[in-house]
């Protein structure tokens, strides 16, 4: 860069007014707020290094203002368009493509957001961003059951009326089992975490048959009374029931189940 200060850079008529109130602005963009800074200096005179240095800039940015200013004026200040191709397809047609299922030469039933952008010529985080925009998590998958029962209704009716409003001193469970549990173990004991090293557990373990979980949920407070049996037969359901029974002596009690 030349050494010699450069001129005093004439203002257009009425620039003078909107770049210092571009200086007082709160509002405006702090890359504007330096150009406009270094437009008023240039045009009182002071050397390209020393507005440099008042700005918190290079020389080089200085002269580039300069000259965008003098051959274009005030609307030269402003961010030139960005150069590379323009977006050309958006987060809803990622949207409508994530909704159709994969094309049989992939091999998946369902999109990862590196495989669309693949598809589609986009970056995987362009997909994430327009999954998250709408909400669409094509790696969740829920069940549905359509119901053959003409009382369904009436069914669901009386079981959300008794949970939401119960009889007075009366105490409303869900019941349930879960049968055929395995009963699994380490073949060795775990080792606990120590400083530096992590808790480990073997790779392999033994068998010990299955059993069977039943639980009761009291839905008004969480409580949930619970056993473990070896079998899964009417004894064992039986024997639950009377624990249930104990947990709550002198109390009416409501079971909903299956």
């Amino acid at each position: 860069m030349p050494n010699n200060p450069a001129p005093a850079l004439i203002l257009r008529d009425g620039d003078k007014e909107i770049l210092e109130s571009w200086t007082r602005s709160t509002t405006i963009k702090a890359g504007l707020v330096q150009r406009a800074r270094i437009i008023l200096l240039a045009a009182d005179g002071m050397a390209n290094a020393h507005i440099a240095e008042s700005v918190g800039t290079t020389t080089t940015s200085v002269w580039k203002w300069r000259n965008r200013y003098r051959e274009v004026g005030i609307d030269g200040l402003g961010d030139a368009a960005r150069s590379g191709r323009p977006k050309q397809v958006s987060d809803l047609d990622i949207v409508y493509a994530t909704l159709a299922r994969p094309p049989k030469k992939y091999g998946v039933t369902h999109w990862s957001s590196r495989l669309l952008g693949q598809h589609l010529g986009l970056g995987n985080a362009t997909v994430s961003r327009a999954w998250r925009a709408y909400g669409v998590q094509p790696w969740k998958a829920e069940t549905f059951k359509f119901s053959t029962d003409p009382e369904l209704v009436a069914k669901v009716t009386d079981v959300v009326g008794l949970y939401l409003a119960p009889p007075d001193n009366a105490i409303v469970l869900c019941v349930d089992e879960k049968s055929q549990i395995q009963a699994l173990d380490r073949t060795a004991p775990m080792l606990p975490m120590r400083i530096g090293d992590a808790e480990k557990h073997t790779h392999d373990y033994k068998r010990h048959g299955t059993t069977t979980l039943f639980a009761a949920l009291e839905v008004a407070t969480g409580t949930v009374t619970g056993a473990v049996k070896p079998k899964h037969r009417r004894s064992e359901f039986l024997s639950f029931l009377r624990q249930i029974d104990r947990a709550y002596p002198e109390q009416d009690l409501h079971l909903v189940m299956d």
